[in-house]
């Protein structure tokens, strides 16, 4: 009867006491490791659970980053271009828009939002969604509106940017330091 009683006593303590439940579940984790590795044999110790954190990296900081690396686009807007002449400029764009617009190409699929020409007359549905158009004027009501359109908006229909593959502390790295030894 000593086995009948110990499962009754554990049933009950494990029932009303959370310490004794812990207890007999910690108990019985022990006999079920010991059924697998054998009586009298060493119980393995359980292998810690190792789970691989990738770093991340921002999805805008991923697109500065090759806009940088393909387009040098952030050397251009961050240095100052007063002391250059016009032509000067104009030719150093010609290459970053180039570069830039494959690169918007190759990580997005972008279309415009309405198809009319800008300056058309255009009809606006009341209940319009305000993250896709936006109105300026004379704005009076709930609508339907109808007004000329200055700029046909842009949406993005696909958006897939690389994965990234570096480390932790690179994470937040536009475009690294270029040291040249000598």
């Amino acid at each position: 009867m000593g086995r009948v009683s110990t499962a009754f006593r554990a049933f009950f303590g494990a029932l009303f006491d959370a310490a004794v439940a812990a207890r007999v579940q910690q108990a019985l984790v022990i006999k079920d490791t010991e059924a697998v590795s054998g009586p009298g044999l060493p119980v393995p110790a359980p292998a810690p659970r190792v789970q691989e954190v990738k770093p991340l990296q921002n999805g805008g900081i991923t697109l500065l980053a090759t806009l940088q690396r393909e387009a040098r686009l952030v050397d251009f807007l961050k240095e100052d271009i007063t002391p250059y002449t016009d032509e000067q400029i104009g030719a150093a764009v010609r290459e970053i828009h180039r570069e830039s617009q494959r690169v918007l190409d190759r990580f997005f699929t972008i279309r415009s939002i309405l198809s009319e020409e800008e300056g058309a007359t255009v009809d606006i549905p009341a209940g319009f969604d305000p993250g896709r158009y936006r109105l300026t004027g004379k704005l009076t009501g709930s609508g339907p509106f109808q007004g000329i359109l200055r700029h046909h908006g842009w949406e993005a229909t696909q958006c897939e940017l690389p994965a990234f593959t570096g480390s932790e502390s690179a994470a937040k790295t536009i475009a690294p330091a270029e040291v040249e030894i000598l």
